[in-house]
């Protein structure tokens, strides 16, 4: 079994068949879905996503790029839902954001959303994207936070937060140019890795071009269980239990 921990089944390129997608996903063995929050315009098709499947689960959060859109009531109208398992994806991305006040910006708004989850114990779902010493001082400050770090870009520092943060894996482990992930892929503790699509971006190889969805999961699975030198299931086995234990839905 699989869970793929960050989806975005509510974008808008799964409207027309996000139902087809789910059970092409369930019939390749992926157990779990969790849709993080990236856009607010979408969040009410998440929620309606986790309410009608048992198995779909959703985050809220305002994504770095989306800063302008952000309100606290986009967090605390939804957080008690009891399909909501954490906080994300929040962070802080300076490749798409330049300006050095707006970067300013998504740091507080980083502190104000892991507040937020601080309040409701939830962990929190980063994305880090050229900003790597910022993020590092942002959660260096949350000593009592917990969380993952989204498409984990394969950075050194990071790895200090190992006895409390999780690495989400995806596609791009299978990419040819991600040397530098592979290289230090060995590095985390296997009780901290779990897998994630991204979908519909950031598609594994050989399908990269095409639209990304949970059914890939399966080749980040092969990616892991060549690097780590185990079996497919034992993969299965590991992941799934570090994102049970992560999100805290061992009995729902």
């Amino acid at each position: 079994m699989i869970i793929d921990t960050h989806t975005h089944l509510d974008n808008e390129k799964f409207i027309d068949d996000v139902d087809e997608v789910i059970k092409r996903a369930k019939d390749a063995g992926v157990e779990k879905f969790i849709i993080p929050a990236a856009d607010p315009k979408d969040l009410n098709r998440a929620i309606n996503l986790a309410e009608k499947y048992d198995d779909v689960y959703f985050a809220v959060g305002v994504h770095p790029v989306d800063i302008d859109k952000y309100e606290d009531r986009l967090l605390l109208d939804f957080i008690n839902h009891p399909k909501c398992v954490a906080v994300g994806e929040i962070g802080l991305d300076y490749h798409w954001v330049k300006e050095k006040e707006k970067q300013k910006k998504q740091i507080e708004l980083f502190h104000r959303q892991i507040e937020i989850a601080k309040e409701y114990n939830k962990p929190i779902i980063v994305h880090v994207r050229e900003a790597t010493q910022d993020s590092y001082n942002v959660i260096k400050s949350h000593p009592d936070i917990k969380g993952v770090f989204h498409c984990y870009n394969a950075a050194h520092q990071l790895l200090d937060f190992a006895d409390r943060f999780y690495y989400g894996i995806g596609g791009v482990i299978t990419f040819k140019n991600a040397r530098k992930l592979v290289e230090v892929f060995p590095k985390i503790p296997k009780n901290r890795v779990i897998i994630e699509t991204d979908s519909p971006y950031l598609t594994p190889h050989p399908f990269r071009g095409k639209r990304n969805e949970p059914f890939y999961t399966t080749l980040v699975r092969d990616k892991i269980s060549e690097l780590w030198g185990i079996s497919k299931e034992e993969v299965e086995k590991i992941t799934t239990e570090n994102a049970k234990r992560l999100f805290r839905i061992w009995k729902r």
